[in-house]
């Protein structure tokens, strides 16, 4: 005998998984910002780095992304419509513009950000070290 959760509940951790899917594109873009106040923020921030540009440039799908479609399809929920996170959030982490030279240019621009954040913080590093 299975337990069925209530639809409700379902679409509570649907949207959950889309908060979680945006702050981790935020932390992939962003993320070397971190490394600013904790040393040891490339340790976690790289890996995802690298997982994010991957998955632009293989044109590869998150798999947030199936874990979140799969979550609304059993609470019953036909599409995207009604509600903020719906209405708000996905045309940002499921833009219909979403090609692969679309895909690429986003790949570049998490590694060009990325790039410039950490190369900025390895020359105050090294600065501080001579100093």
């Amino acid at each position: 005998m299975s337990i069925q959760a209530p639809p409700l509940l379902i679409l509570l951790a649907a949207d959950f998984t889309l908060i979680l899917h945006l702050a981790f594109i935020l932390f992939v873009v962003l993320g070397g910002f971190f490394a600013l106040a904790w040393r040891k923020a490339p340790y976690v921030h790289l890996p995802a780095a690298v997982w994010g540009a991957w998955i632009e440039f293989s044109g590869g799908i998150c798999p947030l992304t199936p874990l979140e479609q799969e979550l609304r399809r059993r609470a019953g929920d036909a599409g995207y419509t009604g509600g903020f996170i719906e209405h708000y959030l996905l045309p940002v982490i499921y833009p219909d513009q979403l090609t692969p030279p679309t895909q690429w240019a986003l790949g570049l621009c998490v590694i060009a950000i990325n790039l410039a954040v950490y190369a900025w913080l390895t020359r105050r590093f090294m600065r501080t070290r001579r100093g």
